[in-house]
């Protein structure tokens, strides 16, 4: 076999293990990004624990159907790169749909989202939702809301009580 051959192989396997790594995955067309640009979106990859990857859309397509991901074909057409989310699915594609409104270089293709391929409107809402601290925040704010209303009522008797007492000394 050639060195070449070897090589694509490799690299067909470095894409399944991302593949299977990541929570969600977003392929973006990349048009003429510039190079301060592409470190500025991989720092912030970096820093969302996701990756930023061009590779050549036959391997893309071997790697996709070598997992049983069916369906790709019609998307991987020119110039191909993709984000993988690892520490959670919203990442990747928050970045790449931030990166695209502020360049207007990228364009997202599609995702896969638990192993099935979703189109890229799917992947432009995903990047729309709240951070995770955001949706903690809301959350523990919701639970804490009938506490608090319990409180508030159960201590308004008493402030009453105290106001009409302050106003009665006042006289």
């Amino acid at each position: 076999m050639s060195a070449n051959l070897e090589a694509k192989k490799l690299i067909v396997e470095e894409i399944k293990e991302k593949l299977s790594k990541a929570k969600s995955v977003t392929f973006v067309d990349y048009n003429a990004l510039t190079v301060a640009e592409d470190t500025e979106m991989r720092r912030e990859f970096k820093n969302n624990g996701a990756e930023y990857k061009v590779y050549k859309n036959k391997l893309l397509l071997l790697a996709l159907s070598e997992l049983g991901i069916n369906g790709a074909e019609e998307f991987l057409h020119g110039t191909s790169a993709v984000a993988f989310s690892y520490d959670d699915e919203v990442s990747g594609a928050r970045i790449t749909c931030k990166t695209a409104e502020k360049t207007k270089k990228l364009t997202v293709k599609f995702g896969l989202l638990d192993g099935k391929i979703v189109e890229s409107k799917e992947i432009e809402a995903l990047a729309k939702l709240p951070t995770k601290e955001v949706l903690i925040a809301t959350l523990l704010r919701t639970l804490n809301a009938p506490i608090t209303g319990l409180a508030r009522v159960s201590i308004a008797p008493v402030e009453g009580l105290a106001r009409a007492l302050n106003a009665i000394a006042n006289k």
